[in-house]
């Protein structure tokens, strides 16, 4: 009996939701035979089998999110015997079993079982790291549950460590960005903290008990002695006043606690006319890029608008040239060229924050995050190096990239790495929109429907032009409103004057 484990599928990502099942259980498989389709925040993928056999059980449901390296199914290769359970496995056995729990449990499934059940008050299950559809054990963005600090900017002076830790991690410590920062800042060994994320990952919440805990022993260490040589304690000024700040060359985080959500509740009367869908698939992912985009950024918008007037005869007397070279010429790869050689001039708009150290990563390449919605749900395939690239170029990888978001065909690095993004809801007809921040982009523009208006040129006429708005949204932490507004007037500039976006585009 041989073990399906969910793999590592791209870099980074540490879990995956089971779409789909291929094969039934009792099923023949045959090596590299697909056997599910497995989602992660960047890619969707069928996942192949390593053994040829049967499919002896499924271990996860269609829905689950699943850590990697969780054990998904159990297939029954030929070799005979009975394999020895994982950990993983006897816990779940001994979840549906409890009266044989004991007997069945390895010693290390027995341990992890006790640290997971009388003091958390979690379930045997949940040390499979197979969540179901509404319980976020397995997801990185339990961070933003309302227990739980979203940054520990602020918290006070480092406690000191004066007592040895009873608990060291002497492997590889997994800890998301977050708890890294906090832990830095609170002066906490990470391998001195035991993680509750998937496989053991650290969360923020378990740095800040360690925390707790590291300042109760520092306070008891100090005695009662300490406080009677203290001075009497003064008037305390307004608290306002008082608010730690972030250190110089640092961006302040927030340090509050999240709301509780507002709990749903179906109107009187109303209950057969309601009907429940799991969040799940495509639209977790998008739940959770824009739940970070929200919380993680200083969003602001400023609003301009184009006269496409020239940029549009521009394309009309290049189309006969664009259907020679097999192109499908949209507006789009001008846009795109503007954008690139406008971040050239204001640096700030192609950064990124990296939350985990502070710092601001200056970019100097120009990858374009292009929007796609699909049937799906919204996707955004990134084209590389656009400064690089003619307009030809541009135009076939857009229509490339496009039709293989629909289709579901696209690679994992073939959704990451942008720089900069763009969202065209025009092409649907809208006239305005205030584009999310895709995380962890600094701004993103939205380009809108091209329209004939009355517009009153240089010489006080009335004439009819073709005009386009422009919505930058941008993280206000990174990037002033000035230049935010100075960058649209430069990509409004090139779009205006076609003949120079062809000069200074390459």
């Amino acid at each position: 009996m041989k073990e399906l484990l969910l793999p590592e599928l791209a870099e980074s990502v540490v879990e995956g939701e089971i779409l789909k099942w291929l094969v039934q259980e009792g099923d023949t498989i045959a090596l590299e035979q697909p056997l599910c389709e497995v989602m992660t925040d960047k890619v969707t993928v069928e996942l192949p089998s390593p053994f040829a056999g049967t499919l002896h059980k499924r271990l996860a449901n269609e829905g689950d999110v699943v850590a990697v390296h969780a054990v998904i199914a159990l297939i029954d290769d030929g070799a005979g015997g009975a394999a020895t359970p994982s950990a993983t496995q006897a816990i779940q056995d001994s979840a549906e079993n409890p009266a044989t729990a004991d007997m069945t449990l390895p010693v290390q499934a027995r341990e992890e079982r006790e640290q997971m059940g009388s003091d958390e008050g979690g379930s045997i299950v949940e040390a499979t790291h197979i969540a179901k559809a509404d319980d976020d054990s397995a997801s990185l963005f339990k961070t933003f549950a309302n227990d739980e600090e979203v940054k520990v900017r602020g918290l006070g002076q480092k406690p000191a460590q004066s007592a040895a830790p009873t608990y060291r991690n002497e492997g590889r410590v997994l800890a998301v960005p977050a708890a890294r920062q906090a832990a830095r800042e609170l002066g906490i060994d990470l391998a001195t903290v035991r993680g509750s994320g998937p496989n053991g990952r650290i969360r923020v919440a378990d740095v800040l008990a360690a925390a707790q805990g590291a300042e109760g022993q520092r306070q008891k260490a100090e005695g009662v002695s300490a406080q009677a040589e203290a001075p009497a304690p003064a008037a305390q000024p307004s608290a306002i006043s008082h608010q730690p700040s972030a250190p110089a060359g640092k961006l302040a985080a927030p340090s509050a606690h999240l709301p509780a959500p507002v709990q749903y509740r179906t109107p009187k009367g109303f209950e057969d006319r309601e009907t429940r869908v799991p969040l799940r698939g495509m639209r977790r992912v998008i739940s959770q890029q824009m739940q970070a985009s929200h919380l993680y950024t200083v969003r602001t918008l400023t609003v301009d608008e184009v006269n496409m007037t020239k940029l549009v005869e521009f394309r009309q007397r290049v189309k006969d040239e664009a259907k020679a070279a097999d192109v499908k010429l949209s507006y789009l790869p001008f846009i795109f060229k503007a954008i690139a050689v406008a971040l050239k001039k204001y640096p700030s708009l192609n950064t990124s924050f990296d939350e985990s150290t502070q710092e601001i990563v200056q970019k100097s390449y120009y990858n374009m995050g292009m929007a796609v919605a699909t049937d799906a749900g919204l996707t955004v395939p990134v084209l590389k190096d656009v400064d690089r690239k003619s307009i030809f170029d541009l135009a076939r990888e857009v229509v490339d990239l496009a039709a293989r978001a629909n289709a579901g065909k696209l690679q994992a690095d073939e959704l990451a790495g942008s720089s900069f993004s763009v969202t065209n809801i025009g092409s649907i007809g809208a006239l305005f929109s205030f584009p999310i921040i895709n995380v962890p982009d600094a701004a993103i523009m939205g380009i809108h429907s091209i329209v004939k208006r009355p517009i009153v040129d240089e010489d006080d006429n009335i004439t009819v032009a073709h005009m386009m708005y422009l919505s930058l949204s941008f993280d206000h932490r990174l990037i002033d409103g000035a230049e935010a507004a100075r960058f649209c007037k430069e990509v409004i500039r090139l779009l205006e004057n076609p003949d120079r976006l062809m000069l200074e585009g390459f």
